[in-house]
């Protein structure tokens, strides 16, 4: 067997998704109150639909007043992908993309798409409040690092993580609490401070976290005899890969990057 280890460390796990919600509602909240903007770095597939659809919630429920929400990147591609095949999507969401009752929340009125350059340098200087979405998800390149270099110095704005950072980016560093960053402004670096709030919300991570990784190994039978352990830090890895070990008396591997594991 082949299973990741994203989430793999004895302390690595998820909130549900009501608690996700609120950690979204109270950071937006938060910042549309001080006048500011919120970037949030996503992964075009998944991540983005996800966090759209909770924004959509907190904007018809009431609970807090609609403002711009700029879709930039591959996101709308994504989403329309997402919309094509709605017996893959739950039940109510799938309802409300085949009713086309004005409930789709791909296509709410305050999702914006960013379509060029000119519109995006527009957004940068507009000094309203407003909602971001741009990949890359950890801030290691894209249009998002467009938003983040011209806003990240304001106390009234906030960068929102709702994905994993890996070791290595500029998203795992932020996190580490790096409070300037050296950025290419204008053809020159320049070191950017760093002002505005930051939240990791956890709970919108498209991976598994351990308890649902054990409980998916529990379900196997026979159970396996090898677990190799990757797609994690290797901390990670080799804490799921130790816990397996003891639970099912298998042989497991925590490879490193550019290791050989040999099967047969």
């Amino acid at each position: 067997m082949v299973i990741e280890s994203t989430y793999g460390a004895s302390v690595s796990y998820q909130p549900s998704r009501q608690e996700a919600n609120q950690e979204l509602q109270d950071i937006v909240s938060r910042t549309l109150m001080r006048g500011g903007k919120m970037i949030c770095p996503v992964f075009a597939v998944g991540r983005s639909q996800e966090v759209m659809i909770a924004i959509d919630e907190l904007f018809r429920s009431g609970t807090v007043k609609p403002v711009p929400v700029w879709l930039d990147g591959m996101i709308q591609e994504a989403t329309a992908i997402h919309a094509s095949h709605p017996n893959y999507l739950t039940k109510a969401l799938s309802k409300s993309l085949l009713k086309d009752d004005g409930e789709n929340p791909f296509t709410s009125e305050w999702f914006r798409p960013v379509k060029g350059r000119e519109l995006r340098e527009s957004i940068v200087m507009d000094t309203s409040p407003c909602i971001v979405l741009a990949t890359s998800g950890m801030l290691n390149g894209g249009p998002v690092m467009e938003y983040f270099k011209n806003w990240a110095h304001e106390e009234r704005n906030s960068l929102c993580f709702v994905g994993y950072q890996a070791e290595g980016t500029l998203g795992r560093r932020l996190q580490k609490g790096f409070g300037e960053v050296p950025m290419l402004i204008n053809g020159k670096t320049e070191i950017v401070k760093i002002g505005c709030e930051m939240v990791t919300i956890d709970g919108f991570s498209g991976h598994s976290d351990r308890r649902q990784l054990l409980d998916f190994v529990d379900r196997i039978n026979p159970p396996p005899k090898n677990i190799i352990c990757h797609h994690g830090d290797y901390q990670k890895c080799n804490e799921l890969g130790l816990t397996l070990r003891e639970r099912y008396n298998c042989l497991t591997f925590a490879p490193s990057n550019l290791e050989t594991v040999r099967l047969f």
